[in-house]
């Protein structure tokens, strides 16, 4: 990776987008340091804090931190990730978008993300008002905000920063390297690795945290980042023979090829939906008083705590379904098939139609099973781990692994891939 970052800096192309997304991060960086008016940053930060265990945990490690200050850049990229999730699935269910995606061209995939930013809009405002409301039901708020206007400052405060984030994202991929919203998100997720090894820094020193459960923890966090390293690129080749064909005086077809099926097709959205899911009963629980010691109410919360083990069953099994579910939208054996038999291909040993879409679904069937398994121990072993040091904070580890581990390797291909079309066309010239 290093290499890679360091042949892509000799280049002056490369160098001025790398330049020019550093620079988009830097801003990013800069908007979440920058605290929204009327709000006790010190109150709001205790209670996210305790309420680690919960979606607003994953909301503030997803933003960086900023979620915990309310910063302009609270909200940060859940808004549009949600709007982006939720316009996928209503392309799949509406014949109009469906008909849109697949058969509009560059003007109807223009036309889906205008869509997805409005989308992102409304989700920021129905996120900001919920926030407002969170802030005022716990008293966060100064004292000296004055009602209603404190109520719109904070609100668009968060509109308006949500919607700067999507602007950000969208001209890191135009302008610059990779994925915009994923580096972003990246960003934030890396800018809490240092407080995070303070604070076992800090455990280590006033003697709360041992030696062995700090190097759990590493050891942990390193064996994640092989395994996601490894599982990343690994897919299933199934070969394809292609038949020969004559056009005109010219023979086509006749060569081998495969059809790549990625082990992890869904990456890490399983993992967020079903830690969404799981971690419901908790937040809504969090929004209540404490029940007593002892009684019915607080059994089931202690049984549905992100700590407990049925919450690691349940979680797991929920990834493992959010996973076949994923699967079967982005890979359509039926298209597949009918797509292989258009172009005059085969499977070899598979007649085209119905067996060769059987044989396509089983093995998308198996492939899933071991993806849907890889990304239930990617996120069970910090919950594993945070139960044996007891540490609330791993919770939500294995998430933040595998999005930042996932957003660098993307990052790498796609500097690559640059610098061998620039070596392509210095050929041509």
């Amino acid at each position: 990776m290093i290499q890679t970052i360091r042949k892509a800096w000799g280049i002056p192309e490369l160098r001025k987008k790398i330049v020019f997304t550093a620079l988009i991060l830097l801003i990013f960086r800069i908007g979440n340091a920058i605290p929204t008016p009327y709000v006790n940053v010190k109150a709001l930060g205790d209670t996210i804090n305790a309420m680690s265990t919960t979606i607003l945990g994953l909301y503030n490690v997803m933003s960086g931190g900023a979620f915990a200050n309310a910063t302009l850049f609270a909200l940060g990229v859940q808004p549009y990730i949600n709007s982006s999730i939720i316009i996928q699935l209503l392309t799949m269910a509406i014949p109009a978008l469906e008909r849109l995606a697949r058969d509009g061209g560059e003007e109807g995939k223009k036309k889906i993300q205008s869509i997805t930013r409005y989308a992102t809009i409304a989700i920021a405002i129905l996120q900001g008002w919920g926030y407002y409301m969170l802030m005022k039901n716990y008293g966060i708020l100064s004292e000296t905000a004055p009602g209603f206007w404190a109520a719109l400052v904070i609100i668009v405060s968060f509109i308006a920063g949500s919607a700067f984030v999507m602007w950000m994202g969208e001209q890191i991929t135009e302008f610059g390297i990779g994925n915009g919203i994923s580096m972003i998100l990246f960003a934030g997720i890396l800018s809490r690795v240092p407080s995070m090894v303070s604070q076992i820094v800090a455990g280590l020193r006033a003697g709360t945290l041992a030696w062995w459960m700090a190097a759990l923890i590493v050891v942990g966090v390193l064996a994640l980042i092989v395994l996601i390293t490894w599982v990343n690129g690994a897919e299933r080749r199934i070969p394809v023979q292609y038949a020969k064909r004559q056009v005109g005086r010219k023979m086509y077809g006749g060569q081998s090829s495969t059809l790549p099926m990625k082990v992890n097709m869904s990456g890490v959205l399983p993992i967020i939906f079903a830690q969404s899911i799981a971690m419901l009963p908790a937040t809504i629980g969090a929004f209540f008083k404490a029940p007593a010691e002892g009684t019915f109410w607080h059994g089931l919360l202690q049984a549905i705590d992100s700590k407990s083990v049925l919450y690691m069953i349940v979680y797991f099994l929920m990834i493992i379904g959010f996973s076949y579910f994923y699967s079967t939208i982005q890979f359509n054996p039926v298209e597949i098939s009918n797509n292989l038999k258009k172009n005059g291909g085969f499977i070899p040993g598979f007649r085209p139609g119905k067996p060769t879409t059987d044989f396509i679904r089983k093995v998308l069937n198996k492939v899933t099973l071991f993806g849907a398994i890889y990304l239930g121990i990617v996120a069970i072993l910090p919950l594993v781990i945070g139960k044996v040091v007891n540490s609330a904070s791993l919770s939500i580890g294995g998430t933040s692994v595998i999005i930042v581990v996932g957003v660098a390797l993307e990052t790498v291909q796609a500097l690559e891939s640059q610098m061998l079309m620039r070596q392509y066309k210095g050929f041509l010239e």
